[in-house]
């Protein structure tokens, strides 16, 4: 993600063509003023962090190494404060950021690691989640508080329900955008265009079984079952919302499965199976299998700086509160009826970029 930024402030034609808003929102303004600052538990600079992760080829990081060395990273507040004491020092640091970079729009991109459950649905207002809630379940609540707060949209790219009715209301009264929830990248997004795709041609499912297998600290996280929880949750619900119907009705067991497995010789070379049973004409059996060998963080550095456009151009649109229209780029829209199938995604876009052009 750093390194696309980066890029894009040096040779915007590397990074243009892997968005969507390239054309979506081709009149939002220069590329080459994108910044990149944030929190990170690391002691290392981002400029030594890269080449640890192993995810690029050094020459396509390197000529970028002066900006990543020169990126603002604060400390993370820490885990011994109240909420409402790490909402204030983030608050703080906020307010460091935009004036580091006068004149920008921020917006807060959550890329924590999946973490445990909370029910923060108990709680009416603000003021009950800042004395209610327990910031150690889920690490990434003050930050999603701070920035709405502040008057900045966020994004949501992780499994984590920090969208908690009293945020998503405070959030409609202060204009602020939130995009959610778990970010679309890989397996999913192909099972949702084959899901589309099947439907259509009333080809009905059986039985679908996905097997994904990564390296990174991602996997590492989700090889905990409590963690994984919410993220496998939301890849097997998405199927049932775009086909119409329960995959393997009527039997006794589950039959649509997804596994993720911690397997660390393919580091950010994520391996993804499915196997996909179904049916057609006399109800006669077919199957498709499907491999993707695909780069994580590659797939995902593109979907989160076009998140961040669309939260810049539905704010100066006078958005607030959830957008169900970009269901496109999450495995668990949030919002009032968001589009499920791929073909109502991409319309739903088209329609949002036409929305945020007239209102700006």
């Amino acid at each position: 993600m750093a390194v696309a930024v980066a890029a894009m402030k040096q040779a915007p034609d590397l990074v243009l063509p892997s968005l969507t808003t390239g054309y979506i929102l081709a009149d939002l303004g220069i590329v080459q003023g994108t910044e990149f600052a944030g929190w990170d538990v690391s002691p290392l600079s981002l400029a030594e962090s890269v080449p640890r992760q192993g995810v690029l080829p050094e020459e396509v990081w390197r000529a970028r190494a002066d900006l990543l060395s020169r990126t603002e990273i604060k400390k993370p507040p820490s885990s011994s404060l109240s909420l409402g004491e790490q909402v204030e020092r983030l608050i703080h640091d906020l307010a460091d950021f935009k004036t580091l970079y006068p004149g920008s729009r921020p917006v807060l991109v959550d890329l924590l690691p999946a973490c445990g459950e909370a029910d923060l649905g108990q709680f009416d207002r603000l003021e009950q989640l800042l004395e209610g809630a327990d910031p150690s379940v889920m690490p990434d609540l003050p930050y999603a508080m701070a920035a709405v707060l502040s008057g900045v949209p966020v994004v949501n790219f992780t499994s984590n329900p920090v969208e908690a009715p009293a945020i998503v209301r405070e959030a409609e009264l202060r204009g602020v955008p939130l995009a959610g929830r778990d970010g679309k990248t890989g397996q999913t997004y192909f099972k949702v265009v084959l899901a589309s795709a099947l439907r259509a041609r009333n080809l009905r499912v059986e039985g679908w079984y996905s097997l994904n297998i990564l390296g990174n600290e991602d996997g590492r996280n989700l090889h905990e079952p409590g963690r994984a929880k919410g993220k496998i949750a939301n890849k097997t619900q998405v199927l049932d919302g775009v086909l119409g119907y329960r995959v393997g009705e009527g039997r006794e067991a589950p039959c649509h499965k997804v596994h993720i497995d911690y397997y660390p010789p393919r580091g950010d070379a994520k391996e993804a199976w499915d196997v996909i049973d179904f049916t057609g004409l006399f109800g006669l059996p077919m199957s498709l299998r499907v491999n993707l060998l695909a780069r994580d963080s590659v797939l995902a550095a593109p979907l989160v700086i076009d998140l961040a456009r669309w939260m810049i151009a539905l704010q100066e649109a006078g958005r607030g509160g959830l957008v169900p229209e970009l269901a496109f780029y999450f495995k668990r829209p949030l919002g009032q009826d968001p589009p499920l199938r791929f073909q109502d995604q991409l319309r739903a876009l088209e329609r949002l970029g036409e929305q945020c052009r007239r209102r700006r």
